[in-house]
């Protein structure tokens, strides 16, 4: 399929057919940490079990995303069924059924939160009093997911830490907070404490670390931007993969091209860069796959 992209010769199938060789080369460079950034949404959709394959192949060494990536990866794990939908069903009907629908896919209520909170329970069950980081909480949930198609799983298997700077906009975050609050109704309840900066060292002690630095990043938000805003100390990006359906002409950073972090030194001008304008679901599994 990248052959056919590439002999296609313009336009985004020939940015998908660089981008594939940037990966590869990425992958292939010994000496380049390897950071894979994503939001949440995709892994409502089969890309979680792609991305899963991707961490226990050893492609990443470190992953930034976002709440809902934990909360769609956990309740897929508890056995949540999503469905396929449609964009235009009536969201109204869909609320008085207890669906949620998130584009094209549905999900029953009592499939997410729920299912969400007992397997943080679970995991904060586990620990002892103390301070943890998110990216430590993560690797906890890891532990206690049996589902081999679980991002959270593969990566607490490779010992790949997941950052989530955004922890707590979403079901997970708050499944911490309720349990926090039980806690401290109980005479022998736990302390557990979350302390996101143990995240923000433990990432400049991976990039200070790093002789080189990539990232396929997709999708935008704080997941792209805290792989690129920790890449500027160490001046810059060597490797920069956007896959991306926004556009730079609103000044956001989802749609910020490799071009403009040039200018915050958080890719570096002589990096291997490209941007690809197209959703992620056409382009992760062909650029993934064709490492396989």
């Amino acid at each position: 399929m990248i052959d056919v992209f590439r002999r296609v010769g313009g336009f985004n199938a020939l940015q998908l057919a660089r981008a594939y060789d940037i990966f590869r080369e990425m992958v292939s460079d010994g000496e380049t940490t390897r950071f894979l950034s994503f939001t949440g949404n995709l892994v409502a959709t089969g890309l979680r079990e792609l991305i899963a394959s991707a961490i226990a192949r050893g492609l990443f060494h470190a992953v930034v995303t976002t709440a809902g990536a934990l909360d769609h990866d956990i309740a897929k794990s508890m056995g949540a069924k999503y469905m396929e939908g449609h964009f235009d069903a009536d969201d109204v009907e869909l609320a008085r059924h207890s669906v949620f629908r998130l584009g094209n896919v549905f999900i029953r209520r009592d499939e997410y939160g729920p299912l969400i909170e007992r397997l943080v329970f679970r995991a904060l069950d586990s620990l002892g009093d103390g301070v943890y980081g998110a990216y430590e909480l993560v690797r906890e949930l890891g532990r206690h997911i049996g589902d081999e198609g679980s991002i959270v799983r593969q990566a607490y298997l490779r010992g790949v830490p997941i950052f989530v700077p955004g922890i707590t906009d979403g079901a997970v975050g708050t499944a911490i907070l309720a349990y926090r609050d039980l806690q401290r109704t109980r005479s022998d309840g736990k302390n557990v404490v979350v302390d996101v900066f143990r995240d923000e060292q433990a990432l400049a002690e991976l990039v200070g670390g790093a002789r080189k630095l990539g990232a396929l990043i997709v999708g935008g938000g704080i997941s792209k931007h805290h792989v690129i805003w920790w890449a500027q100390f160490k001046g810059g990006l060597d490797y920069a993969i956007y896959l991306t359906t926004a556009v730079e002409y609103d000044g956001s950073l989802s749609g910020a091209r490799p071009r403009e972090a040039i200018s915050w030194g958080k890719v570096k001008p002589s990096a291997r860069h490209v941007y690809v304008h197209c959703d992620a679901t056409i382009t992760l599994p062909v650029l993934l796959q064709g490492l396989a």
